[in-house]
């Protein structure tokens, strides 16, 4: 035996108030959709030579706002109505849509909403819904009045033919009063606010109808005839004003430029807006959408692929589909052809800007610099051209990949910003260019440019390349320092270090640390280890680790380098060996360690105690071999 199911009307408007909707605002689109479809309908029952235009006697295509005295609100439109037959199929069935059932000779394509679903939203305000409706199918028969309310109980009746309730012209008439705590969503200034948010694009009249004490009431033009961004402008400077001014009003901003998104064949066009300032990539977007010209969402995200985070776009479509909330977009093909061909419209845009060389290129460029790079790591041509216009930081100054090889026949970079500190100063001195790679993007795209230029030598900077820029010591001075240098290397060995020692500028950085990637692999495999349980490290030291380690350069043109090779007392030369070396570490831009703070704290101590008690034997170094003193 065949059951209907009893539905609960009031855990739907609560189903729909918490987990559909996002706010209870949204009370007013939905009638506004319904609205507007009926007017829709009612264009599908005319012959086309009586288009709005072409007879003056055809109603016009108008949904009127009227707030009431007692804090109600009427929504009327001159739309298709109904017949009390259609209202009681469509009417007394939650979620039916009118348009899908009438039988009208057109697609779904041309509606906005669901009217039953539409309709329900309103109890989110109201307990009492009440829709007076006179079909233009049928202009002889009656109106009709139907209430429903939030428990789930409706009435449908007709209205006699002298009853005033409904005036003579087709179209519907929806009435709420507000529920309590719910009255401030009905205050006229609040649906004049949410009418214009919504509606401003539709292109309907849509009115706000205030009542005056007079009697005659004024009537304000919530609605624009024209999307902004197809207006007919006399010059392109008044057009590029008044998208500027569109922007300003619409996303709160002054945009560095705007891009035309006109893809008829993805039934789309609006702007895309340049940011004014830059922004991170992971920043959450916030697209203005409209749906057939009715605001889909404020903050709708996924609409551009994910290196176009230095535009906000406003635009309208026809094509694609919104999520039951209709405050998202439904991913699918069609939403994903769409993002494709928005951002080809802004890969062209971008290109050709950059292209041009002038104030313009400049600006982009000096704002928007990541989001070029970003786009150069997954398109070619842009990559192409980000090789001759992008600057990159680098140790002789600021200047394009192009132009560097040029200078250098070479590439060399520094993977990380750790890296690059650490051999800036030096480098900067041996007139050594070396690519700052450390900051977003820039490794990989150093690596794209290799792959996409194999002639070109591009390459991570070695512990090799700066070595053989730094100038070798003269062969009595590399005498007179052999046994020191020895004490020295003794000292920073346990940290896996080498030492060498050179002359080199600026004489005021007294060492410098030097570390390949092979070198940090193994440090880190060996930390590892040794903090591992012991069957783990046990199975990591079975695994094949590089014989690299980190070099420490000592600067032999550094005075204190020279007093350290020059002590006489090896405790204070081992002292100042690792102070230099966990100096090298802090210049390298590197957090020390608690084992690392532990060395500097122990060599300080032995070189304050050596300075304060001169002539007598300073304290042993923390993990240095010897008793205490006697």
């Amino acid at each position: 035996m065949s059951q209907t199911f009893q539905v609960d009307l009031g855990g739907i408007v609560d189903l729909l108030a918490r987990h559909l909707y996002s706010s209870p605002r949204v009370y007013l689109r939905e009638l506004l959709q319904n609205g507007a479809d009926a007017i829709t309908a009612l264009d599908e029952l005319r012959p086309p030579a009586s288009d709005l235009g072409m007879d003056q006697s055809s109603p016009p295509r108008r949904i009127t706002l009227r707030p009431l005295p007692d804090g109600g609100l009427e929504v009327t439109d001159t739309g298709v109505g109904l017949t009390l037959a259609e209202a009681e199929e469509l009417l007394a069935t939650i979620g039916r849509s009118s348009k899908r059932d009438l039988e009208l000779g057109t697609g779904r394509e041309q509606f906005l909403g669901q009217f039953g679903i539409g309709l329900l939203s309103a109890f989110m305000v109201t307990d009492e819904i009440e829709l007076v409706s006179r079909s233009a199918r049928d202009p002889q028969a009656p109106a009709i009045v139907w209430r429903g309310h939030a428990d789930g109980r409706y009435s449908l009746t007709e209205i006699a033919p002298h009853d005033l309730r409904h005036p003579p012209t087709t179209g519907s008439t929806v009435r709420l009063r507000p529920r309590r705590d719910m009255e401030h969503w009905l205050e006229a200034a609040t649906v004049e606010s949410l009418a214009r948010d919504y509606g401003s694009l539709l292109p309907i009249e849509l009115v706000m109808e205030m009542p005056q004490p007079s009697g005659r009431p004024t009537t304000r033009r919530l609605s624009e005839p024209d999307l902004p961004w197809e207006r007919t402008f006399s010059t392109p400077r008044a057009r590029e004003l008044a998208l500027r001014a569109h922007c300003e009003a619409t996303l709160g901003f002054t945009p560095l430029a705007a891009i035309n998104l006109d893809i008829p064949i993805a039934g789309l066009s609006g702007v895309a807006y340049v940011l004014p300032s830059a922004v991170s990539p992971t920043t959450s977007a916030a697209h203005r959408v409209y749906l057939k010209r009715m605001l889909l969402g404020t903050t709708v995200d996924d609409l551009l692929p994910p290196w176009a985070f230095f535009v906000r776009c406003v635009l309208n479509t026809s094509a694609v589909r919104p999520t039951a909330s209709r405050e998202g977009l439904y991913e699918d093909d069609i939403l994903l052809a769409t993002r494709e061909a928005l951002g080809a419209r802004i890969r062209q845009w971008t290109l050709e800007t950059l292209s041009l060389r002038d104030g313009g290129s400049d600006q982009l460029l000096a704002v928007h610099h990541l989001a070029v790079r970003a786009l150069a790591l997954a398109d070619d041509d842009m990559l192409d051209l980000a090789i001759h216009v992008l600057p990159y930081e680098c140790t002789t100054g600021t200047a394009t990949l192009a132009e560097i090889h040029a200078e250098q026949g070479h590439i060399r970079f520094a993977p990380t910003l750790e890296s690059f500190r650490r051999i800036a100063p030096v480098a900067r001195a041996q007139n050594l260019t070396v690519v700052n790679a450390g900051y977003v993007y820039d490794a990989d795209l150093l690596e794209r440019v290799r792959s996409r230029r194999p002639r070109w030598t591009v390459t991570p900077i070695t512990s090799t390349d700066v070595s053989q820029a730094l100038t070798p010591l003269d062969p009595l001075r590399h005498l007179e320092t052999l046994d020191a240098l020895e004490a020295v290397r003794t000292a920073v060995r346990p940290h896996g270090c080498d030492v060498e020692l050179r002359a080199f500028e600026p004489h005021e950085t007294p060492s410098l640390l030097l570390d390949d990637r092979d070198a940090e692999h193994a440090r880190s495999v060996a930390q590892t280890i040794s903090q591992a349980p012991d069957l783990w490290g046990g199975v990591l030291g079975q695994l094949p680790t590089s014989s690299a380690v980190r070099r420490l350069v000592l600067n032999d043109a550094n005075p204190a380098v020279r007093d350290v090779l020059e002590a006489p007392d090896a405790q204070v030369r081992t002292a100042g060996a690792q102070a230099l070396y966990v100096t090298a570490l802090l210049m390298s831009g590197k957090p020390l360690s608690v084992s690392e703070a532990t060395v500097l704290n122990g060599a300080l101590s032995t070189l304050l105690r050596s300075a304060a008690a001169p002539g007598t034997d300073p304290p042993p170094t923390p993990g240095e071999a010897g008793g205490s003193r006697s």
